[in-house]
């Protein structure tokens, strides 16, 4: 059973990073962020850049991969939504 465990954290990091594939694609085609909270998405990508650094530092490839893709969208999206932010 223990030589699932590899897949099933790898299967979770695919399903909650690429769910953000969507919302990146939407803004990047109608620079639509109103609704997205500037804050919010600071505070959760420096969250995930620390869950890299610590996937990292415990040398999880789950963890590392998961985050990195995360950390890519989550920075798309931040900074799409602090240039497009209305004033």
């Amino acid at each position: 059973m223990d030589c699932y465990i590899p897949y099933i954290g790898y299967a979770a990091a695919f399903l909650t990073t690429f769910a953000f594939f969507p919302q990146t694609v939407k803004i990047i085609r109608t620079r639509d962020t109103d609704g997205i909270s500037v804050w919010m998405y600071l505070a959760f990508t420096i969250g995930v850049f620390l869950w890299f650094v610590y996937g990292i530092t415990k040398k999880d490839p789950p963890i590392i991969a998961a985050n990195g893709v995360t950390l890519f969208f989550a920075t798309v999206i931040l900074f799409y939504t602090v240039k497009y932010r209305k004033r």
